[in-house]
């Protein structure tokens, strides 16, 4: 019987030698070597508040205002008014006591099918373009790509990144200054503060299904043991960067969909960048684009291949690119 035992439990660490040798060949092979930071050509312009086309800055350009604000937008016709007004609303009011501070917005549409642009491209009639352009995606890249768009055409010392949702107070951008600035000195300019919303899971979990807290709970598991060490919500769509953290990160990134995150924070602790994680105000807005199960199970999916494509050399982080 022990016998038996013994050589079932060789089989089953056997089997799980070869399917972990298989997963890791599969990434390999599937593997782009790095990133595609190709822009089409509509692309490289945006409309200015007359409908006249201008060429967008480049990330590379020496910097021209304080902040900039990032904002990735899919078919966010509704929700895209109540978090733009917010945060301009601040931003002006911000601008009023202190008119040396100098900011942009600009609202990336990931290749929506509503009517994105045409909303955003209101405020940049209200405001100027000078304070808010709009970029549109000739196609659909996914949040962590058309980040990466409005992040390489942006002109600020510091960018910020925020949901079209609204789900993060945008005053809270403060606190994340505050948590950026407590980093110095940063390593080559480099540091990045995340928001977080750790604080708030033992009220998110009294809310959910025992089946989402179960996925959540992996999930989190997963980006320690395979990813990322140190931050608790590597999730949250508030991050405040440097904008040398912003070009050595986002040009290696490699995946443009929800798990893009982690590896940007993976990214960062390779090239050991400073890291802050910073409590803030956050709702849940109703009108997600995550399904649940499917959606956990791609980024767990995502969290592997991050790992091993690393780990098997078919992705390497090199220094800065520039787009084509």
């Amino acid at each position: 019987m022990l016998s038996l035992v013994l050589q079932l439990a060789v089989l089953g660490v056997a089997l799980a030698a070869a399917a972990l040798i298989l997963i890791s060949f599969v990434a390999f092979i599937t593997a782009t070597k790095m990133p595609h930071l190709h822009q089409y050509e509509e692309e490289k312009f945006f409309l200015n508040a007359r409908g006249q086309k201008e060429t967008l800055p480049s990330i590379w350009d020496s910097p021209t205002k304080q902040l900039s604000v990032v904002v990735p937008s899919y078919n966010e016709e509704k929700r895209l008014p109540v978090m733009m007004d917010e945060a301009l609303g601040y931003l002006e009011e911000r601008q009023k006591q202190d008119p040396t501070f100098t900011y942009e917005v600009i609202v990336v549409d990931d290749g929506s099918k509503d009517q994105t642009s045409k909303v955003a491209f209101k405020y940049c009639q209200k405001y100027g373009s000078d304070k808010v352009r709009v970029i549109t995606l000739v196609k659909n890249r996914g949040k962590g790509g058309a980040i990466r768009m409005g992040i390489f055409s942006s002109r600020g010392e510091k960018i910020l990144m925020a949901d079209a949702d609204g789900a993060t107070k945008f005053p809270d951008v403060e606190k994340l200054e505050k948590g950026l600035n407590d980093l110095q000195p940063w390593p080559d300019q480099m540091a990045i503060a995340c928001g977080s919303r750790a604080h708030l899971e033992k009220e998110s979990i009294a809310q959910r299904s025992y089946f989402r807290t179960l996925l959540m709970y992996g999930f989190h598991f997963l980006v320690w043991f395979l990813c990322v060490k140190g931050i608790r919500d590597t999730q949250c769509g508030f991050k405040l960067l440097t904008r040398e953290a912003a070009s050595r990160t986002f040009s290696s990134l490699h995946i443009e969909r929800w798990a893009f995150d982690v590896e940007l924070l993976y990214i960062a602790q390779f090239f050991k960048i400073p890291i802050a994680e910073i409590a803030v105000n956050w709702t849940e807005i109703e009108g997600s684009k995550l399904v649940p199960f499917w959606s956990w199970l791609q980024m767990g999916k995502d969290l592997l291949f991050i790992r091993l494509r690393y780990l098997t050399g078919a992705w390497r982080l090199e220094q800065t690119r520039k787009m084509n």
